[in-house]
């Protein structure tokens, strides 16, 4: 079985507690491990953000931070494994030793971050790295990557596949703090460069778009790849 590690942004699984595509989801990643490896990566999402805005406001210093934001992409990761229920490893991932570990059950794997100044994008690219995945998969709130933000400028141009070199271009100037909120880290494009696993940045607002892109190739995004080949499906 190939393997899969998708870094699943906390703004699409869970935007508040109210409001989350658990459920949707469920269905979506149990027909991807049906046919795969399947590691997923949980971010903190807004909720970690508005945790990290409240620790600055008390003065406390980003490392601190960066440790409660970690908590929070916790907590999302043992909501998603509760909701998968036996499909899933029945524990958070804390290291990457521990999610290569953990998947020699065969289930899905669920982690979250795991180290201060460190996304969980990054943490997704090094996992890719670890377990030789055949394919990254970052899954965002816009349909690929974008020469800036589509979200504040209409006219930003959208890519539909390009260079590692190309990647670290667009987001050399990501800044390292605690709850940063971009397309990719620094970190994780610097990891995509040297691991040669092709990355897919798809729109997950539908958690149809990833079960459909991984299993039959259909979906609209960026493939970023020295071949700049669509590695799906697969």
């Amino acid at each position: 079985m190939k393997k899969i590690v998708i870094s699943l942004g906390g703004s699409i699984l869970i935007q508040s507690p109210e409001s989350n595509t658990i459920k949707a989801y469920v269905p979506a990643l149990r027909a991807i491990a049906r046919n795969h490896r399947l590691f997923v990566v949980v971010g903190g999402g807004d909720m970690a953000r508005r945790y990290i805005t409240v620790v600055r406001d008390i003065g406390i210093d980003e490392g601190t931070s960066d440790e409660i934001g970690i908590l929070l992409t916790r907590l999302n990761a043992t909501l998603l494994i509760a909701a998968l229920g036996d499909d899933a490893y029945p524990k958070v991932a804390e290291t990457h030793s521990e999610a290569k570990k953990f998947a020699e059950t065969g289930k899905i794997v669920v982690m979250g971050g795991i180290t201060p100044g460190q996304t969980t994008d990054a943490v997704a690219a090094v996992l890719a790295e670890r377990v030789g995945a055949s394919v990254f998969i970052n899954v965002t709130s816009v349909d690929g990557i974008y020469s800036e933000d589509p979200k504040k400028n209409k006219n930003a141009k959208h890519f539909t596949a390009m260079t590692p070199k190309e990647l670290l271009g667009i987001v050399g100037g990501t800044a390292l703090v605690a709850g940063s909120n971009n397309v990719l880290d620094i970190v994780a494009a610097r990891v995509v460069e040297r691991s040669h696993i092709p990355l897919v940045v798809l729109d997950g607002r539908d958690s149809k778009n990833i079960s459909r892109a991984i299993l039959t190739g259909v979906y609209h995004g960026t493939v970023v790849s020295e071949s700049m080949e669509n590695p799906l499906p697969l």
